[in-house]
């Protein structure tokens, strides 16, 4: 994630990481015999590669004309950069800055963790090779410490309400907020949701600037995208870049554990962004940044504002989320994958189509097990909506009412049936898979 800046010293944990609490699960192709050794989270590695051009450049100066060739070749005509920018307001940044940063704060986060004494030291394995293992050796007692964090947040109605991201408030034992104007007070964590990293601070200031929220349906790769936020204790630092994508699953990035389709962006996130709003041309609210992938450059997300504020709604009303559970692991079905699995003698199970989603694991007493659902199903619809891979499933199951029936189509070793599903309350953490 792109985590708040810790001080003295900075504890830079802006990899997003995988957890595995989340209910439904999609995972990368793996062989088959991987499937059968448990849930593993493969994490995103990017590998780039820089091309170097000066050898080029040198040989063609070598072939360069003479002056007098030059001399005879017409210059292109390049048009006045003043004529191309006409009508065009380069200011716009600066304007949206000017809107938006009043209603963008900081928060500090103080969390008390447990220090282990001294003692602990020589339980290091380079400490064991001079003094030997002390583990009978008494322990001193846990010192308590104090840890700051920071990161960002928006004002997003007039009862003091902040938005930003889970993983900058959870777990802290007292919140402030330091406005634009330079005022800090105290805030109270009204909830949070790890699931989708949000969470909602609130403030007992009013007559605050409010942020103004757009439509993160409507956004298209191409488009601006204006990032706000105190990255490394730099209050209100402005980056800016374009959408470079949309609808990136947790799986994709790497947090196999988060229900959410990302906003990429190429606009500057770093530590300390997290929180802060991703806004559009007009200054609206089209995201929440809250994760960047380290070692990778231009690489940023956003959860979309929709996602966002449907959280935030229902942590204001009751302070918690319940996200509905069914209880399975997925992979998204390929060719290679089809022929490994029919080709194995120790599958118990066959596929017959080339492409879908497989359920690769069903957790013990939960309702897919309950329903009948198996290790090797291939998921065809959702309360009859047709689904073709693991993000669209996960989308069709979080629309399911807990407590309700939902009707999975599924097809078994070529056949199609029919299961009745009841979903649950998804629990802190997954039982044991069968």
């Amino acid at each position: 994630m792109s985590e708040p800046q810790k001080n003295s010293p900075i504890d830079d944990r802006s990899e997003v990481t995988a957890q595995n609490d989340n209910s439904i699960t999609a995972q990368p192709h793996t062989p088959l015999k991987t499937l059968r050794q448990g849930s593993k989270y493969i994490s995103l590695l990017l590998l780039s590669t820089i091309a170097s051009c000066s050898f080029g450049y040198l040989a063609a100066k070598e072939q360069l004309p003479t002056s007098i060739e030059l001399s005879a070749i017409a210059s292109p005509k390049i048009a006045d950069s003043s004529s191309i920018l006409a009508g065009v307001n380069t200011n716009f940044i600066s304007q949206v800055v000017d809107k938006v940063g009043p209603a963008v704060v900081r928060i500090n986060a103080s969390t008390t963790v447990a220090r282990s004494g001294a003692g602990d030291d020589f339980e290091d394995p380079f400490f064991r090779r001079f003094f030997g293992n002390r583990t009978g050796q008494p322990q001193q007692p846990a010192e308590r410490q104090i840890r700051q964090g920071t990161g960002s947040g928006f004002i997003i109605n007039n009862n003091g309400q902040i938005l930003t991201n889970a993983h900058v408030v959870a777990g802290a034992t007292k919140v402030t907020v330091t406005l634009r104007d330079g005022r800090t007070v105290d805030g109270k964590v009204r909830g949070i949701d790890r699931v989708t990293d949000v969470a909602v601070v609130e403030i007992a200031e009013r007559n605050l600037p409010i942020i103004q929220l757009g439509n993160s349906e409507q956004i298209k790769p191409g488009q601006w995208a204006i990032a706000i936020g105190n990255p490394l204790g730099l209050d209100n630092t402005v980056t800016a870049g374009i959408i470079s994508g949309t609808g990136r699953t947790g799986a994709e990035i790497g947090a196999a554990d988060k229900r959410v389709n990302y906003i990429q962006t190429d606009a500057a996130i770093n530590p300390g962004n997290s929180g802060g709003p991703l806004l559009n041309a007009g200054g609206q609210v089209i995201g929440m940044n809250t994760a960047i992938l380290r070692g990778a450059q231009g690489l940023g997300f956003a959860i979309p504002i929709n996602t966002a504020v449907r959280i935030a709604n229902q942590l204001i009303a009751t302070g918690k989320v319940d996200h509905p559970f069914l209880g399975i692991q997925m992979i998204d079905l390929t060719p290679a994958l089809k022929q490994e699995i029919n080709s194995d003698p120790n599958a118990n199970f066959k596929i017959d189509v080339d492409k879908g989603t497989l359920i690769a694991r069903v957790v013990r007493n939960s309702p897919a097990a309950t329903a009948g659902m198996r290790s090797g199903d291939i998921i065809k619809s959702v309360n009859g909506k047709t689904v073709e891979n693991s993000n669209q499933v996960q989308q069709a199951v979080d629309t399911i009412k807990i407590g309700t029936n939902a009707q999975i189509l599924v097809r078994r070793n070529g056949q199609d049936l029919t299961l009745n599903v009841t979903p649950v309350a998804a629990p802190p953490m997954t039982a044991a898979p069968e």
